[in-house]
């Protein structure tokens, strides 16, 4: 019985507490942007969201941590965005491993033209202390995954994840809305070297 009558508290707790965070970073989000993260404060968060230090400190380790979260959060949905333009692209038949990653691609930068001013903070270079060692791991991760798509051809892997990598930071700084797609072209008519002796295409 008794538990019954603490139930509703404690989601009531629960709810406002995950209010509180989805404050917090969108607060912190709007003040990275504007300010970039070496000069914004935790004071600056906490008044933006209408909150207080110790709540913050409740949910997030500190500045560090929030920008960190908006990062993984950003990567969760950008992961979700490639991988639903991969499954689609399947279900319509598609089995080119090369047409495949470029649906996924695509999808990609979508989600970084989208979510632009959110992308260049990434980009910028002005993150935590570490943050290249996270973006570097990220990127391996992303490898990996083009690697099982691509079987046996690392070097096309290599060059594929380079290429889209630069052109991920070119189209999110640059204000031209056809550069995604001249880019997508280019890297669709990427193909490996022929390695059985005959003549390489280049």
């Amino acid at each position: 019985m008794s538990s019954d009558v603490e139930q509703p508290a404690t989601a009531r707790t629960s709810g406002r507490g995950a209010a509180t965070r989805s404050a917090l970073l969108k607060a912190a989000r709007d003040v990275f942007v504007s300010k970039g993260f070496a000069e914004a404060g935790v004071t600056d968060v906490v008044a933006k969201a209408d909150a207080s230090v110790g709540s913050l400190y409740h949910h997030f380790s500190g500045k560090a941590d929030l920008y960190l979260t908006l990062f993984e959060e950003w990567q969760g949905r950008q992961a979700q965005r490639t991988k639903q333009a991969a499954r689609e692209a399947r279900a319509e038949g598609e089995n080119d491993p090369m047409r495949v990653f470029i649906r996924a691609a695509r999808a990609y930068l979508d989600g970084c033209i989208e979510e632009r001013e959110l992308a260049a903070l990434f980009l910028r270079g002005d993150g935590p202390p570490g943050f290249e060692l996270v973006m570097r791991a990220r990127l391996r991760k992303w490898a990996e995954r083009n690697a099982a798509l691509f079987e046996d051809q690392g070097a096309l892997v290599v060059v594929l994840t380079g290429a889209l990598a630069a052109a991920v930071s070119e189209v999110v700084l640059s204000d031209d809305p056809g550069l995604a797609e001249d880019v997508l072209a280019i890297i669709g008519q990427i193909r490996p070297a022929t390695s059985s002796g005959g003549t390489t295409s280049g």
